[in-house]
């Protein structure tokens, strides 16, 4: 038997953004099988109690409280796999959208182990899938992007809006506590203040709600929001729900798409 076969398979799953009947059906079979499950902060109650049967450790990370640092889970990791055979790494939405599983796929491989990557739907399109609102739309929505200002305590910081100059629709994860600094990086970049946005906090729970405004207003709606996960959406396909500003109507199709993106 080799040394990999005799170690225990690591999977990294991914637990959506919030509603427990989101998960995948393999999903759901892998925290049945579970051995010992290692979870997020915001993993709903329900879909923790699938794995009826398992050691369940809370490993989560959440801005401004107490975490759990990556290395440390990292480390968990592979010395469960050395004492158990299914061991799930539950993660938000989807493992491999800002969930820093490069590093536990890393740290498990460096050491031998077996991991496999479980999807799970994303906070953006939960998001879009709450608002009834689509990310991409014939004539104004052709691209979406994924970003966050969020980097880590040893980590350069990046220039995150770059990313955005030639998006039609974004998300913008972890962004809502910086809400100030993103208006200014979105208004540097060449954003019209009023440029549509929609803050969805809680997304796919019963709970949700968006804060729909404009990238002049980020900071106040942004205060407006409680202790719930909140996404910023930006782009022209939710201008029907924003109204701008000054309070008139908004373009349809090419012309109000151009005018909501920045000038290149």
């Amino acid at each position: 038997m080799s040394r990999m076969s005799a170690l225990g398979m690591v999977y990294l799953v991914g637990a959506g953004p919030g509603a427990p009947d989101l998960l995948t059906l393999r999903a759901a079979r892998l925290l049945a099988e579970a051995d010992i499950v290692f979870y997020d902060a915001l993993v709903h109650p329900a879909t923790l109690a699938l794995a009826a049967h398992a050691v369940t450790v809370a490993v989560g990370k959440r801005c401004g409280k107490h975490s759990t640092a990556q290395r440390f889970i990292n480390k968990r990791l592979v010395d469960a796999a050395r004492r158990h055979r299914v061991i799930v790494r539950l993660k938000g939405g989807d493992p491999m959208i800002f969930g820093r599983s490069q590093e536990e796929i890393d740290a498990l491989r460096a050491a031998g182990i077996a991991v496999e990557v479980v999807p799970g739907v994303t906070a953006a399109l939960a998001a879009a899938a709450d608002l009834r609102v689509s990310l991409t739309r014939r004539g104004v929505s052709r691209s979406v992007t994924l970003t966050t200002p969020r980097v880590g305590t040893q980590c350069e910081r990046s220039d995150w809006s770059k990313a955005l100059a030639q998006a039609d629709s974004a998300a913008i994860y972890m962004g809502a506590s910086q809400a100030g600094e993103v208006r200014a990086a979105l208004l540097a970049r060449g954003y019209a203040p009023g440029a549509p946005v929609v803050l969805c906090e809680s997304a796919s729970l019963p709970d949700w709600r968006a804060l729909h405004g404009c990238i002049d207003e980020l900071p106040q709606l942004a205060a407006r929001l409680g202790d719930g996960p909140a996404l910023m959406l930006l782009g022209e396909v939710f201008a029907p729900a924003a109204p701008d500003a000054s309070g008139s109507e908004r373009e349809d199709g090419a012309t109000a798409s151009a005018r909501a993106r920045p000038a290149s």
